[in-house]
């Protein structure tokens, strides 16, 4: 599974360098400060359309501007995707709309939201190489006992009796072992390692010295771990409960 911490880092550009060196990262839109450095040093990166904080403090998405910035980066080696605008919580058929305008030869993966349809799910999973699932509504908490119920209500909508999913998937903001260990994802992404390496209360008194050194043992833990290789109906049933 690819590991895609979130930026920007916090601490020094040389610690920024320092712990994205050899990793894959995502970049957002909105806070496109690492993208110099990322682009030198990542082994891949998408980037993120910046939806989730954009309706968390109740703006509007530039979507031009966001598709001009995926053009002039669409064509780096490191590339691997671009999240296709979305709205978080709007109707299907607006987010339906938007996967329709965008351009074909960007690579895109559509968002499917937790509290959207399955149909739209399965529909998403039958036509497009890799979906992102996120979550929203009453399952915006990953990890939580209803979130646990309702992605497996989504996992058992698309994968097969052998628990294979129809398509690859990336988990939004489950970079979490307790979480991506039970799921077939191919990725996922979360800003862990970015954000808390700044606190050195997460530590303690034998914390590393620097934002950067933090940062590295938290994605060092992370990327200690993989994702289940199939949905296990069964072990995920006891995370429910």
């Amino acid at each position: 599974m690819i590991a895609y911490h979130g930026t920007p880092v916090g601490g020094t550009r040389q610690d920024g360098a320092r712990f994205l060196a050899g990793r894959h990262a995502l970049v957002p839109f909105p806070r496109q400060d690492d993208i110099g450095i990322v682009a030198d040093v990542c082994q891949s990166f998408v980037f993120d359309n910046g939806a989730f904080s954009i309706w968390n403090k109740g703006g509007t998405l530039d979507v031009d501007g966001y598709t001009r910035w995926v053009e002039q980066w669409h064509r780096h080696p490191g590339f691997d995707w671009a999240l296709i605008p979305d709205v978080i919580d709007d109707n299907e058929a607006a987010n339906d709309a938007l996967l329709s305008a965008w351009p074909s030869e960007l690579r895109g993966v559509p968002v499917w939201h937790l509290h959207e349809s399955l149909e739209r799910l399965q529909r998403l999973a039958a036509d497009w190489h890799t979906v992102a699932i996120g979550s929203s509504g009453q399952w915006s908490s990953p990890g939580t006992n209803p979130w646990w119920k309702r992605i497996g209500a989504a996992m058992d909508a698309i994968c097969d009796d052998h628990g294979r999913p129809m398509c690859r998937l990336h988990g939004l903001r489950m970079l979490d072992p307790a979480i991506f260990q039970l799921l077939p994802l191919a990725s996922a992404d979360s800003t862990n390692a970015a954000v808390n390496g700044g606190s050195i209360s997460r530590f303690g008194m034998y914390a590393p010295p620097t934002a950067g050194q933090r940062a590295n043992v938290i994605a060092d833990r992370i990327e200690s771990h993989n994702s289940s290789p199939i949905w296990q109906r069964e072990a995920q049933s006891e995370m429910a409960i």
